[in-house]
């Protein structure tokens, strides 16, 4: 039987996602708005939709990895350097 902790229904590992999402999201925002770039000009340069993009910036949309490295890439840096950045 697994107990594990929950927060409001969820479990710790569903909280902990949601967190590194979160911030994955925020280190998206924060390095889009440093190079100048609007929700649309990144979603562009990325191929994908503005609103996904705010979506993950809000933390609200969990991206896949091939998502992420679209959104680095088109933000024109390396995956696991912002990945790093949300693990500290």
């Amino acid at each position: 039987m697994n107990i594990g902790l929950r927060i409001w229904g969820k479990s710790s590992a569903s909280c902990m996602a949601d967190t590194i999402s979160s911030r994955f999201g925020e280190e998206v925002r924060r390095l889009r708005m440093k190079r100048g770039l609007s929700q649309e000009a990144l979603a562009a340069t990325a191929g994908l939709d503005r609103t996904f993009i705010s979506m993950v910036e809000r933390g609200v949309r969990r991206p896949t990895l091939d998502s992420e490295k679209r959104i680095t890439d088109a933000l024109n840096v390396p995956l696991v350097e912002v990945i790093c950045s949300v693990e500290q």
